[in-house]
């Protein structure tokens, strides 16, 4: 690997391991000695990579999302439907034999990452008007579809990866597979931040 290709994925992963310990806590993370090489895509990682690349891909739509939103009334926060996705994915997660309250809890967070998301775009198009979208995308017809269909993708890797979500090493394995997902869709710093986010309820506690 090059050097600058190197950098940059331990960039990333700094970052991501730095929002995955606050968001985690230390409980989530392994020691040094446990904690899997950076930069590899190893098989250790594998297992879960299917959940972080639909966690990114669903953070990329909040770019189009905030464009559909920003500039007209309807606001960034919509708790009707945030709580219909929320009773829709613990319906489906109790027909997929999944624990509902912890599959609503990642469901959350990726709505909470998404909303972050959004804020930072708003407050940079709002400091720099030359960068504000030039197209609004139909929220209905175009974006909440996209969403939809993430969701259905989302539980079945949640249903997937249930196992490897309950070992004590999910935490760096976590961090390991969504800092090649944040590499391989080239997110920025406001979109990494929105990965952390979108991270501490995909372990859990065995």
């Amino acid at each position: 690997m090059r050097p600058r290709r190197l950098r940059s994925v331990l960039t990333l992963l700094g970052t991501l391991t730095t929002a995955a310990t606050l968001a985690l806590g230390t409980a989530g993370l392994a020691t040094a000695a446990e904690r899997p090489v950076p930069v590899r895509h190893t098989a250790a990682a594998h297992d879960l990579t299917p959940v972080t690349e639909l966690l990114a891909q669903r953070l990329l739509l909040a770019d189009k999302v905030a464009a559909a939103k920003y500039g007209t009334d309807t606001p960034i926060d919509d708790p009707a439907r945030e709580a219909q996705i929320l009773d829709d994915v613990r319906s489906r997660a109790v027909g997929l034999g999944l624990d509902p309250d912890a599959v609503a809890a990642v469901f959350r967070d990726q709505i909470e990452a998404n909303k972050l998301v959004q804020r930072g775009l708003y407050a940079r198009w709002d400091a720099n008007p030359g960068e504000r979208p030039t197209e609004r995308p139909d929220l209905a017809k175009e974006v909440r579809p996209a969403l939809d269909r993430i969701t259905t993708q989302l539980l079945a890797a949640l249903d997937g990866t249930e196992r490897a979500r309950t070992l004590p090493s999910c935490g760096p394995r976590l961090v390991t597979a969504a800092g090649w997902s944040a590499y391989t869709h080239r997110l920025d710093g406001l979109h990494l931040k929105g990965l952390g986010r979108a991270l501490p309820s995909v372990c859990e506690a065995p």
